[in-house]
């Protein structure tokens, strides 16, 4: 889905589960509420596929404010330093590559990272701070958009895992007049583009959008079982198969998406299942 300003993830999962008529629905790859665009939505048995439905590589429209360091590294937060300087885009152009390849990042206090049992923004909310130890993330790429008023556009390629509001921040203190981000929008997740989602008022309980699970597991081959084979695997045992080594697809002879799988040696199991269990 495409995710309005001023919703959190969990929100949207909530009002899924009523336009659906289904209690199974979680996110793949959470939204500050500040933030717009791809939300991947997983439903029904579909939600056992969140480990494999956030990608690797996300992609982020940013805009980012010179001159104001808040405690919250966005806009939304209490400003701790203002300053007038305002970076041309020659020298934005000469930062940016600073903070692309492999780099480290400091968790920000309103985050959900976890130390010590409790989560970080729990902690900053009540005016505390702890000392948190650098991350490595990657930003595969930083394109210069241009600029809207004093805010300059930044489009990033990145791993999992990386803080915009952070590479903001860090950019601005690399410029010396500091910074936080302004907006953000997620445009991309893996193969999943925010072109294709649809806000939440044009979901409805007609599927036809909702795409199926098996569009998370393209990279494995598809197979196709016998009954007896298909009898194994609803029932969660192996099989034996005479299909080459790897991950696989596993569908019933009737076309149904059951399992992702694995073939070794001549031995076929399930590695997660996704076939509806009677009751």
């Amino acid at each position: 889905m495409d995710k309005e300003e001023g919703w959190t993830s969990q929100d949207c999962a909530a009002k899924l589960r009523g336009v659906l008529g289904e209690r199974r629905v979680g996110h793949a790859g959470t939204l500050d509420p500040m933030a717009t665009g791809l939300l991947v939505i997983l439903a029904g048995r579909a939600t056992r596929a969140a480990a494999w439905a956030e990608a690797e590589v996300k992609e982020y429209v940013a805009s980012f404010r010179p001159g104001l360091v808040t405690d919250t590294q966005d806009t939304t937060g209490r400003i701790l330093r203002r300053s007038d300087d305002v970076p041309s885009r020659e020298q934005m152009l000469a930062v940016l590559p600073l903070f692309t390849g492999r780099i480290e990042q400091i968790p920000p206090m309103y985050s959900a990272v976890k130390i010590r049992g409790k989560k970080l923004y729990e902690i900053a909310r009540r005016g505390g701070e702890v000392e948190r130890a650098p991350r490595p993330v990657t930003i595969h790429s930083i394109d210069y958009l241009g600029s809207d008023g004093t805010d300059h556009i930044l489009r990033i390629r990145c791993s999992k895992g990386t803080y915009i509001r952070t590479l903001c921040h860090d950019i601005g203190e690399a410029l010396g007049c500091g910074g936080c981000m302004a907006a953000l929008r997620r445009t991309a997740s893996g193969s999943f583009r925010v072109e294709d989602a649809r806000t939440i008022g044009t979901i409805t309980r007609e599927n036809a959008h909702i795409l199926p699970i098996d569009v998370l597991f393209q990279d494995a081959p598809p197979m196709t079982l016998t009954e007896a084979q298909t009898r194994h695997c609803r029932c969660g045992s192996a099989f034996s198969s005479d299909a080459p080594d790897g991950e696989k697809r596993f569908y019933a002879p009737d076309g149904s998406f059951l399992a992702l799988g694995t073939v070794e040696n001549g031995r076929a199991r399930t590695i997660k299942s996704f076939f509806e269990v009677d009751r």
